[in-house]
Formats: C-alpha cells, structure tokens, sequence
C-alpha cells in the first residue's frame, strides 16, 4: 500500500514538474520581454548609454509581480523547490536556478527535449546572482549610511531636538549609545542652530572615534490649519483668535473656506467671511496655508486633520468654501487646532516641486549634510528637480533620501527609481505618519511591505520612520506593540527615532532589539538561529 502511494507520487510528479519547467520558462520569457520595453522611456536618465543591474533587476521584479503567483508558489513549495517569494534582489537568478533543477529532474519528453536546453531560455543582460544582489544592497547602503557597526547592520537615525545646538552631553550619549545618523528638520529652528548642531557632532565624533551621518530633510510643503470661530470677521487680532482650538463632534459640518490666495506659498492664508450659502450652517471654519485648495477639491474628496485624528469628507463646494461632513473623529468629540497637518489623499494639490522655504534651505544643506531628504516627493519629476537643483549648486554627489508619504509617491514610485538609480545616489524613508493618513490605517501594513520589497528589488536602502518607540523616547516606558514594531524595522536598512526626554534609553532599547532580531531574519529570510529551550 505505501508502495502504492509511493508509485502515484512519482507518476503524478513526472507530469507536474515538466508542466511546472514549461510554466517558468514561459513567466520568464514575458518577464525579460516586458521589462525591456518597461525600461526603453528611462534611457535617458542613465548617462552611461546602458540600464545598470539595479534598473533591470527592479524591472524584472515589477514585471513579476504583475502576475498572480500564488498557484504557482505552492506547487513549487509541494516539490522542496524556491517559490520565488524571496526573489526581490535577484529575480531571474532565482527563476534560472529553478528552471535548471527542474530539467535535471523532468523526464526528457520529446517535446520537453528543445525546451530542456539551456540554449534555450534566453540570457539576461547583466544578470545579478544571488550573492551579487545581496552585495548590490550592502554596497548601496554602505555608501550612504557608511560602514555598519559591528555586530549590527542596520543603522540608527535619530532626531534632533532644538536643545542638541547646544547640548553636548546629548549628543555625546546618543553617539556612545550607538546613533550612526542625526536628523535635521530644517522645518524646525533656522540656520544658526543648524549650525551648532552639526559643529556638536563633528566635535563629538573626534572625541568618540565614531562617524554620524547628518541628514537635513528640507521642509517640504506642510499644509496646515488656520482655525477661527464662526461670525469672526477678518481684523487685526486675528492671529491671537485663531491660536485657539474649535471643539468638533462627529456628524457635525465644518467650511473650509476659500481663501485669498497669499504672495508666497507656505504662509497662512487670511480668512474671509463665507457668503450667504448652503454652507452658513457650518459651525466651525478653518482656513489652511495652501489657500487654492478649494479650487481643486471635488465632492466625496476625503479630507484628514491632525495626522489623521479627524477626517471628513467634502460634501459641498460654492463661492464661500468647502463643506466638510465630519465622520472619523472620537465619539466624545474632538478639537481642530490651529497649526495642525491636513492631508487630502484623493485630491490632486498643484504644489511646485519645492517650495521657496526648500530652496533656501537647499543652500545650506548643500554644503552642510551628508544626505537630504526630500519631504512629499510624489514623482520623477520631481526628483527631477532637486537633481537639478543639487548640480547647480555643486552637490550632484549627495544622496537623496526620498521621503513616500503620499499616495502618489507609492504609486509612482518604481518611476522614481528607475528614473533616479541611474544617476544619483538615492535611498527611501517610509514615512509612516503622513503615509497612513493618505492610504488608510488598514492598509498601512500592506504598503509598507510593498515598499520594502520594491526598494530591495531596485537595491535601494530603506529608513524605517515615524513612532518607533514613541511611548518609551516620550514617557520613558514602551508599549508591547511598540517593540514588536521596532522589531519588524529589522528588514530596513535604518530604523528613525523621534526626538523625546528619554531618547538615551529608546537608541539603547532599539540596538538591543535590532542585535537580536538580526539573529532571526533578514529581510523577507527566516534565519535559523539554533534555539534553546
């Protein structure tokens, strides 16, 4: 009877793993065939006249991905074979090595005979191996975080607080405890203080023997709330009205009114009295530092406030503003506050690619940084720009650190990259705060991974970003999910940490976390540490 068994497995495997062979060679054909035409609108952006191994590899991978592979993945699975699921730094390595097992073990039918020829599937310019691509990352990674420290492979960025212009203990203590990157939002404080930090640190690494990378993320374009009562009417004092906060409750309507349009962007806009309306019932009104946006909403436009804590949905546009239907908020109400993010994820905002407040802020980081990151990219051409803007200033050798926290940076960001890689050192920070807000907290995990598996494809590093070990930096103790979150960072090139009073101990914690976990996994590979129980 086991005999019997024994015997049907083998006859059924000689007609699945030749079937299987045929599948491969036929996913891998269309997969070279189709990157090749993906990549042809790109060739100007690679000076050297030839797409690199990174650019092809992330276009095989694209273009495997637009298949559904699950079917296919458990069939290989069945036979002990790769189900391509850890494919992402070498795609057609991995699809060859497969296909080869498979015609070393498939009955040579006739009609297997030409197909079983190694001749016969097509070579791949530049294919990467399995190591290489590995080594592709490291080397990417290393150039922009510099060397890894021992024992530990993914880096630590922190934060700076204001006070680190002058602290010199601080930043002692976080470069002791193993910072390997400091975080300059050139949002926050102003060129002096700039300054001081980055003369603190380089003192600091003289001391200490260790290097610290400074990032410099430019400012980007914030829009913010400018929040007033209902009847104010436009006159001085306004500013005073309008730093207090309006209490909202769920159900209720609110105007976002349409503002006159200020000289430069970035700065508030003044709040006009709205006209006799449907919209007069609104019982708060908010004004915003982006004053054109009433022109491009659209009703069903979602609308999100204070990195996602209230959200509504747009239900009427006239001369006076925008009604907002409030819908996501606590039951017990809540409080819109001047100066608090918006967000509008289905809205196409007609923003420059930087804002004046980028551009000044590009001329000292040009001189100053070791990266910059670039807030609110959402396209190539936008990274066109900065490109640009870095060579006029004598910096096309500073890397990019591409910030995805909008929906179209997720989308378009194999654009990005393959319009990038080829001439500029580039990285990516998944910006987790924004991102969530524009995609959706339910589907925040899921992009996420995508956005991990796109970088690894393209070689690219990543910065795991926004609320690792907030509780713990911020209120000296973390939360459970905090550190299993902390933990996932491990698969990203660079976990970020926030700025908070017990910082020291958050770096401490994260280096302990990310040491042990490095044991266990590696990117999307389980490592199989020997256990002990």
């Amino acid at each position: 009877m086991v005999h019997g068994a024994g015997s049907d497995s083998q006859s059924a495997a000689e007609f699945e793993l030749p079937a299987l062979r045929r599948e491969l060679v036929a996913l891998r054909a269309e997969i070279v065939s189709d990157a090749r035409a993906r990549l042809e609108p790109y060739a100007g952006c690679y000076p050297s006249g030839d797409f690199t191994a990174s650019s092809l590899n992330l276009a095989h991978y694209v273009s495997l991905r637009k298949h559904d592979l699950r079917s296919l993945q458990e069939r290989l699975a069945e036979h002990g074979l790769s189900s391509l699921g850890r494919s992402e730094a070498h795609v057609i390595d991995t699809l060859d090595k497969v296909i080869d097992l498979l015609g070393k073990v498939t009955v040579p039918h006739r009609d297997l005979q030409e197909s079983a020829s190694p001749a016969a599937v097509e070579s791949a310019p530049q294919r990467l191996s399995y190591r290489a691509g590995r080594a592709l990352l490291r080397e990417n990674t290393d150039s922009i975080f510099g060397p890894p420290p021992e024992r530990r492979q993914v880096r630590v960025m922190v934060t700076l607080p204001s006070e680190a212009a002058t602290d010199r203990a601080l930043l002692m203590g976080l470069m002791q405890e193993g910072m390997d990157c400091a975080r300059i939002n050139c949002a926050h404080d102003d060129l002096r203080a700039w300054e001081k930090m980055i003369a603190l640190i380089r003192d600091v690494e003289l001391s200490s023997g260790r290097r610290c990378r400074v990032m410099m993320d430019l400012p980007g374009h914030k829009i913010r709330t400018a929040v007033a009562g209902v009847g104010m009417q436009q006159k001085p004092g306004f500013e005073e009205q309008a730093g207090r906060s309006s209490r909202v409750m769920r159900g209720e309507a609110i105007l976002l009114v349409r503002a006159v349009r200020p000289g430069r962007d970035s700065e508030p806009a003044r709040l006009v009295m709205p006209a006799k309306s449907a919209t007069e019932d609104a019982k708060v009104q908010i004004s915003c530092t982006y004053p054109g946006v009433c022109d491009l909403l659209r009703v069903g436009d979602p609308v999100w406030i204070d990195d996602g804590e209230i959200g509504g949905v747009v239900e009427s546009i006239d001369a006076a503003g925008a009604r907002v239907r409030l819908v996501h908020l606590s039951p017990h109400g809540a409080r819109i506050k001047h100066g608090k993010g918006m967000n509008f994820p289905e809205t196409e905002l007609d923003l420059p690619a930087l804002s004046s407040a980028d551009e000044r802020a590009l001329d000292f980081v040009a001189s100053h940084a070791d990266l910059v990151g670039y807030s609110f990219v959402r396209s190539l051409a936008d990274m066109d720009r900065l490109v640009a803007e870095l060579a006029v200033r004598g910096a096309s050798r500073l890397p990019i650190i591409a910030k995805i926290e909008t929906r179209q940076a997720v989308k378009n960001l194999p654009d990005i990259l393959l319009g990038t890689i080829g001439r500029h050192r580039v990285g990516v920070m998944i910006a987790r705060g924004d991102l969530a807000v524009e995609v959706g907290g339910e589907r925040m995990a899921e992009v996420q991974e995508e956005l991990l598996w796109l970088c690894e494809a393209a070689h690219v590093p990543v910065i795991w970003a926004t609320q690792v070990l907030e509780s713990l930096a911020k209120r000296g103790i973390a939360s459970r999910p905090e550190l299993t979150d902390a933990a996932m960072g491990e698969r990203a090139e660079c976990v970020m940490l926030n700025k908070g009073p017990y910082i020291l101990e958050a770096v401490r914690t994260l280096i302990d976390i990310l040491g042990r976990m490095q044991a266990h996994q590696q990117k999307k590979r389980s490592q199989l540490r020997a256990l002990h129980w």
